[in-house]
């Protein structure tokens, strides 16, 4: 069965890379441009794995993920927070976000399947 990825990024040049790579190594790909409609995909599909950017239009990354954690639906799926803030304060705002990961920008396009990947369980 395909491995189920949901994309959340309000940058269209990053969603589309990262579906790209994401469905060339056979995943099912969904994306949402911000976080609301990243939470309603993510709790009708529930997806084997959310990648999601930091900074959306709507709220924080990481505010969409405390809302994702508290749902019994969606608090086992692992996200991974793809973001530029590298900085001590982007990682602390994610910390304590149980299940959770960390891919810097920009992606390493050879790679990032794989980086992705360690965080799916099964």
């Amino acid at each position: 069965m395909k491995k189920r990825a949901l994309i959340i990024d309000d940058n269209e040049n990053n969603l589309m890379l990262e579906k790209d790579l994401l469905e060339v190594a056979g995943f099912e790909v969904f994306v949402a441009q911000d976080a609301s409609s990243g939470i309603a995909v993510a709790r009708k599909e529930k997806p084997d794995i959310i990648i999601m950017d930091i900074r959306l239009p709507d709220m924080r990354g990481s505010e969409a993920a405390v809302i994702l954690r508290r749902d019994k639906e969606t608090s086992d799926i692992p996200i991974v927070f793809v973001t530029a803030s590298v900085m001590a304060e982007g990682r602390e705002e994610i910390k304590d976000i149980a299940n959770s990961g960390f891919v810097g920008k920009p992606i390493n396009t050879r790679t990032f399947v794989a980086e992705i990947s360690k965080f799916i369980k099964g």
